[in-house]
């Protein structure tokens, strides 16, 4: 890996060494610290073990994998938690965003009902503070009429709103971490400097560490912090965004900046931009 790193403060996610094998080695030896308030990229081709690094995080591996290395919440070793344990951590202090909201959301099941399903298991919340604490959510994510909102169903959103309510969801149990998996591939370039822009602004009010994983250097550029480039199941160099940008060092991260037009970097920063300005 590069011999650059980024200077951290206290971590609130610690992946050392993490290895992963499932008949072969996918996942080689990986190291990131997500800080409190920042946004953590980690970029890669696909097959580059990124998803499984930040599946590995909430023990949603495949049953036959077999993981190293060490994964600690506020110093607290995740790897080798039993399913009770994890599932005390899922939602309430890890919660993840997936990349196609449509499978994440229920179709047959109210976005209220969705929403406050998560507080009454982790929270003990019911009744009417459970739905003012939706809508409280929805108007966070800035989904229009929260209150109507909550009534509808998944299909009846745009694609953009059922992401956001997709983020609403997973930020229900107030998480320390939040994991978000490609949450714009699926979205034009308007809609996706949107949702970036807000996952920007959830991490820095909620002081949210967060993982974004992604192929899309172009959203890295628009959004995180600092950004960790995964080739082959190893970081292969780890900058803060704008070194990497301006003088990647290893060749891989070089090959990966030269794939992207120069228009894809501009047009979601000059959104996120206009949009940084409206506020």
């Amino acid at each position: 890996m590069s011999a650059r790193t980024v200077a951290t403060r206290d971590a609130t996610l610690s992946i050392r060494d993490l290895t992963i094998d499932i008949g072969r080695p996918l996942v080689r030896g990986v190291s990131l610290e997500l800080l409190p308030g920042r946004i953590h990229g980690l970029a890669g081709e696909s097959g580059s073990g990124k998803t499984l690094t930040s599946l590995a995080v909430l023990g949603l591996l495949p049953r036959q994998a077999r993981t190293g290395g060490s994964i600690t919440l506020a110093g607290e070793e995740l790897i080798g938690l039993g399913r009770r344990a994890l599932n005390r951590v899922r939602g309430k202090r890890i919660a993840m965003v997936f990349q196609d909201p449509s499978a994440s959301l229920h179709p047959q099941l109210p976005v209220g009902r969705q929403l406050t399903d998560h507080m009454r298991v982790h929270l003990g919340l019911r009744g009417a503070a459970a739905r003012a604490r939706a809508v409280e959510l929805l108007e966070t994510v800035q989904v229009p009429n929260p209150a109507e909102a909550l009534t509808r169903y998944p299909h009846q959103f745009s694609g953009g709103q059922r992401q956001r309510i997709a983020i609403a969801c997973a930020l229900a149990c107030d998480p320390e971490v939040l994991l978000a998996d490609e949450p714009t591939t699926a979205l034009d370039v308007t809609v996706q400097a949107g949702i970036l822009q807000l996952l920007r602004d959830l991490a820095i009010e909620r002081n949210l560490a967060v993982l974004l994983v992604t192929h899309d250097l172009g959203v890295m550029s628009a959004i995180a912090d600092e950004v960790a480039i995964m080739k082959d199941g190893r970081v292969v160099e780890l900058a803060d965004r704008e070194t990497l940008f301006r003088s990647p060092q290893h060749e891989y991260t070089r090959t990966l900046l030269a794939a992207l037009p120069g228009s894809r970097i501009a047009e979601i920063a000059e959104i996120a931009d206009e949009e940084d300005a409206d506020e």
